[in-house]
């Protein structure tokens, strides 16, 4: 069953849910957004707290929202579900090859196409984000209560700004997620890292000698905001993915200054272009990666207009080390994405992502093993599966193991590893913030496999037997528990 009040029509009816359901804390003493809030933040996710409302920031006009998706109940309450693998099923259901027959296909069939209908996003006139409207010489980004997340970050940086971007040759949209320095009150730096689609839109206005319009929104209702940070193929938009998520479409208004589109509901809109061949120092940024990313030169977004609400919402989040906030978006991803990963890879039973590998170091899958290399055959896939690609360090084991289970996981891959035999390195892209590798952009790579190991590999010896206790025993064991006298 979804949540009160879903679809949430824009940020605050999240928020007012996420109260109700005993999920957020106002904090009403002033804070300040240089480093404060980060450190408040920080101790409330590792204790496994509520979303937070900071009404009164010692900077900026209005208050900061943050933390909102840091449990998976949270991510799930976002997304209109008990769990967040209901939004895979349904995935998987559309994706089906084939149906049934008779009537029950034709119904199921019939059910799918009303579900697609719900999708597409819808234009409006007017939107509560253009009921204050800034322009020109009035447009201060000092407005908002941008964070400035640790010591030596470059300055103030807007971490939920969802980035909207066509191509300039085909009109193809593009919603993305990425950090926004703020350089002056007009201008900000966009940090789109070499892997992203906002970066080939900017290439291509590049090279036609154009600037690129550039639209930022922040404060949208929460399956937009999961959507701009989903690894969608570049041909699918991100608004339809929000569509089906919410199972109501987005509205959508036109921008005052450029020709782009943006959420109706949203809290702000910063509307305006980049130059061809301008690029400013960016950084330094304290990352998810637990360290702070060097200083490069990125493009720069020059702001002619700046919308917002009457009495709007700043939403950001802190990166830092795991477990973070981004932990929540991380799982959304792990157990949405299943059933299209599956698709791709059908030899996949289960995957996860660890917290601790910052979602692109580790990915552990489970398989059910049938042919010799089976193992390092799915790895290859992997390091072939979009985003995926940039994976450093795949485990695989069987599908008997719980790979959920991090303990099992490990009991796994330290003990049935002949490191001569089941490892197998590589070398591939990396992510934009990696810095251990060697080169920017690349490096090495290392599958583990730790499924049992077959004759037609090499194997003569004979796969030990695993040690389980008899159901019988342990039945006995459960019901004279308490006779024990065993607290």
């Amino acid at each position: 069953m979804a949540p009160r009040g879903f679809p949430y029509p824009d940020l605050k009816e999240f928020l007012a849910a996420l109260e109700q359901a005993g999920e957020l804390r106002r904090v009403t003493v002033p804070v300040d957004p240089t480093l404060e809030i980060s450190e408040v933040v920080t101790r409330t996710v590792r204790a496994g707290g509520p979303a937070l409302l900071f009404e009164r920031p010692t900077r900026g006009e209005m208050p900061v929202a943050i933390n909102l998706f840091g449990t998976e109940r949270r991510m799930a309450m976002a997304l209109g579900v008990e769990r967040l693998d209901e939004i895979g099923d349904r995935i998987g259901a559309l994706v089906k090859p084939e149906l049934p027959v008779g009537w029950s296909g034709i119904r199921e069939g019939l059910g799918k196409v009303l579900q697609l209908k719900s999708v597409p996003p819808k234009k409006v006139k007017t939107a509560p984000c253009q009921q204050v409207v800034y322009r020109g010489a009035d447009v201060d980004l000092n407005r908002l209560p941008g964070l400035q997340v640790w010591p030596d970050d470059g300055g103030i940086f807007h971490n939920f700004g969802l980035t909207h971007t066509k191509h300039p040759e085909t009109g193809k949209r593009n919603l993305g997620l990425y950090r926004l320095q703020q350089h002056s009150p007009n201008t900000l730096g966009m940090h789109w890292q070499i892997h992203k689609d906002s970066t080939a839109h900017h290439a291509v206005a590049e090279r036609r000698g154009e600037r690129l319009p550039v639209a930022v929104a922040i404060g949208c209702d929460p399956a937009i905001s999961y959507a701009a940070s989903a690894p969608l193929p570049g041909d699918i938009d991100e608004y339809l993915f929000a569509g089906f998520l919410r199972g109501e479409r987005v509205e959508m208004v036109d921008c005052l200054t450029v020709p782009l589109q943006v959420p109706a509901n949203a809290q702000i809109v910063l509307e305006g272009y980049l130059e061809p061949g301008e690029r400013l120092p960016e950084g330094p940024f304290g990352d998810h990666t637990g360290f702070y990313t060097p200083v490069e030169p990125f493009p720069v977004l020059h702001i002619e207009a700046m919308t917002m609400q009457r009495e709007p919402v700043y939403h950001s989040i802190v990166t830092s080390q795991p477990p973070q906030e981004d932990h929540g978006l991380g799982k959304a991803t792990e157990r949405i994405f299943l059933p299209l990963l599956r698709l791709l890879i059908p030899d996949i039973v289960d995957y996860d992502m660890p917290a601790a590998g910052v979602f692109h170091n580790c990915v552990i899958v489970s398989i059910r093993k049938r042919y010799p290399k089976h193992a390092q055959k799915v790895m290859n896939a992997i390091w072939g599966a979009h985003l995926l690609s940039l994976s450093k360090l795949i485990v695989v084991v069987d599908e008997d193991c719980d790979v959920h289970d991090y303990q099992e996981v490990a009991f796994r891959a330290f003990g049935n590893v002949d490191y001569a035999r089941d490892l197998l390195l590589t070398e591939g892209p990396v992510d934009h913030l990696d810095h251990a590798s060697y080169q920017q952009f690349w490096g090495g790579k290392a599958g583990v496999d730790a499924t049992r190991k077959l004759p037609t590999e090499g194997y003569t010896r004979g796969w030990p037997e695993r040690m389980t206790m008899s159901p019988e025993v342990r039945s006995l064991v459960d019901k004279r528990w308490k006779e024990y006298g065993i607290q």
